[in-house]
């Protein structure tokens, strides 16, 4: 066959496919109705939109199939373009796969009358072609949503991070994390450093992944040179906070409290923060680190929150066992620890001391006797001490 003759027969089929072109919608929309059971339960404002996509698909097959190389139009704007954006939720990239598929089925089974004699491997050809670019181009809108859903939920994600940091946990809050589906109690807020040299897209998606793989629910955002992940679910939160820990840049990573839900969520967040900025002061602190194991430096760095949990929580138990307790307790201290130079000067025997050190943890859940908790008893006993000054006159 040559050249005159393949466009004479392309012209001969163009013209029979526009004059068959109006029944082909109906066609396909009762083939979709008979094979595909998702259209027959969908509602029939949405079943009138994929007749349209239909028409618009052939339409667009015919306009493809008479035109040339070079000026064939863009398939997706073409085929998808009179779809309303919503339609997008309901269908699927694999519905809409099977409505190609259906379409195209309509196409063939009538390709002897359609096509010119001597036309039919041409339009046989056409339609596969035809078929491979419009699956290429669904593929590209569902992509171009996908990304639109993503950057939509990056935003909600630091917004929602960004109330928890502030204290603005609200309603509206509320509302944004349920847009992401969160729904796990209780919570857990976690902070770290960002890796050196990488993007906060991507350090974002690095902590997600590393708490779905430990089937945790997290929301995450970059602050600076801060991260700030919220884990909830059931876990262990020290357990949670490994992943974690693993994909954040170097330097400590705090976990605050464990707190019922979101409502209470901006405590732990306030407490991890407090102690990511004081952990400076313990250089050789584990990695991950509680929030509340950081408490004496928080405390000398100026966090309220510590101090006040040191006075009301460590030293006013102390103080309501009485005097002796107290006393007991600073001049251990002191006395670096000695059991027995801290009896001589309180002219007790040592097992009342040891007595004494035993109730001391009882109240406090500290024990004298280790180092870092003598540091925290310490500075619990300066704070409270100030606490209980007299105002100045």
């Amino acid at each position: 066959m040559d050249t005159a003759s393949e466009a004479e027969i392309r012209e001969q089929t163009t013209q029979r496919l526009e004059k068959a072109m109006g029944t082909f919608g109906t066609a396909a929309l009762s083939s979709m109705e008979e094979q595909l059971p998702w259209f027959r339960r969908m509602p029939p404002d949405q079943r009138s939109w994929i007749g349209l996509v239909a028409q618009a698909g052939i339409a667009a097959f015919v306009e493809w199939f008479k035109s040339n190389e070079r000026t064939r139009p863009a398939i997706a704007g073409e085929v998808f373009g009179t779809a309303p954006r919503e339609l997008l939720r309901s269908i699927k990239l694999h519905h809409t796969i099977d409505m190609i598929r259906v379409i195209i089925d309509v196409v063939e089974t009538r390709l002897d009358e359609l096509a010119a004699p001597g036309g039919e491997t041409q339009l046989r050809e056409a339609i596969l072609r035809y078929t491979r670019d419009v699956a290429f181009g669904a593929a590209q809108v569902y992509a171009r949503a996908a990304e639109t859903r993503a950057a939509w939920d990056a935003r909600l994600e630091a917004l929602v991070v960004n109330a928890v940091l502030r204290g603005e946990v609200d309603d509206g809050m509320h509302s944004w994390a349920a847009a992401l589906g969160w729904t796990s109690k209780p919570v857990t807020v976690i902070a770290g450093y960002t890796p050196e040299d990488e993007e906060p897209e991507v350090t974002i998606d690095q902590m997600q992944l590393a708490a779905r793989r430990a089937r945790a629910d997290v929301l995450a955002g970059v602050h600076g040179h801060r991260v700030i992940v919220i884990v909830g679910g059931d876990a262990d939160p020290m357990e949670a906070a490994r992943p974690v820990a693993a994909k954040c840049g170097p330097g400590p990573v705090v976990v605050g409290p464990q707190v019922s839900d979101l409502y209470d969520s901006t405590k732990s967040a306030q407490a991890a923060v407090a102690g990511l900025r004081a952990a400076a002061g313990w250089p050789d602190a584990p990695r991950p680190v509680q929030a509340t194991e950081l408490l004496p430096e928080r405390a000398l760095d100026g966090d309220g929150e510590a101090r006040r949990y040191l006075v009301e929580g460590v030293y006013n138990p102390m103080l309501a066992a009485g005097a002796p307790l107290l006393d007991t307790l600073a001049t251990y201290l002191e006395q670096g620890s000695s059991l027995e130079a801290t009896a001589r000067l309180l002219f007790v025997h040592p097992n009342t001391v040891r007595y004494r050190l035993r109730r001391v943890t009882e109240l406090t859940g500290l024990a004298p006797t280790d180092g870092r908790n003598a540091f925290t008893l310490r500075i619990a006993l300066v704070l409270g001490r100030f606490a209980a000054r007299p105002p100045r006159a």
